[in-house]
C-alpha cells in the first residue's frame, strides 16, 4: 500500500509493504557440533521512493526501514534440540522497474537489500523450555519480488 505523486517525469512516493516468505538456510558449527537452521517467514518494508518515468515505464530507487520474522532451530545428530524466534528491525535499499500495461494496472520487478545487523538471540530447549544458549546472529537478505499493482481512488496522479 502506498501513495505516489508525479511532477513532470519525476515520481515521489511512500510505501508500506508486507510479504510472507519461505527463505531458509543452515550451517554447521564444529565448535558446538550443532547444525543451525534459519527460516525467514515474513518481512515488511516502509520506504520512501524517488523515480523517473518514460511514457508508461517507471524506474525508481527506494530506502527505509525493514523488519523480518525469523525462526531458528538447533539440531544435534539430526535431532531438534532447541529453537528461537525473533523479529529484528533494520534498514533497506532497493530499486525497481514498473510497467503500466492498462489503465490503473502495472507490473513491477524490484530488488531490495535488507540490512538486519547482528542480534543476540536466546535459544530454548524443547524438552525443558529453559535457555540453552545465546547466539549472535547476523542476517542480511537480498530479495527480488515481482508484483502486479492496481491504483485506485482519486485522480490519476502518475501517468506511467
Amino acid at each position: 500500500m502506498g501513495y505516489r505523486w508525479q511532477t513532470g517525469g519525476w515520481v515521489f512516493g511512500l510505501e508500506v509493504q508486507g510479504n510472507w516468505a519461505d527463505l531458509s538456510g543452515s550451517n554447521f558449527s564444529a565448535f558446538s557440533a550443532l547444525t543451525d537452521s534459519t527460516r525467514m517467514d515474513a518481512f515488511g518494508l516502509f520506504t520512501g521512493q524517488v523515480g523517473y518515468t518514460w511514457q508508461n515505464v517507471l524506474f525508481y530507487v527506494k530506502g527505509g526501514a525493514a523488519v523480518t520474522y525469523n525462526r531458528y532451530d538447533g539440531f544435534a545428530a539430526g535431532t531438534l534440540i532447541d529453537t528461537a524466534n525473533n523479529a529484528p528491525f533494520g534498514g533497506t535499499v532497493g530499486a525497481g522497474l514498473e510497467f503500466g500495461f492498462a489503465p490503473n494496472w502495472s507490473a513491477a520487478i524490484e530488488y531490495d537489500h535488507l540490512f538486519m545487523g547482528t542480534n543476540n538471540t536466546a535459544f530454548s530447549s524443547l524438552a525443558t523450555g529453559l535457555n540453552t544458549r545465546n547466539d549472535d546472529i547476523r542476517q542480511d537478505a537480498d530479495l527480488v519480488t515481482v508484483r502486479v499493482n492496481y491504483r485506485f481512488g482519486g485522480p490519476v496522479i502518475a501517468r506511467y
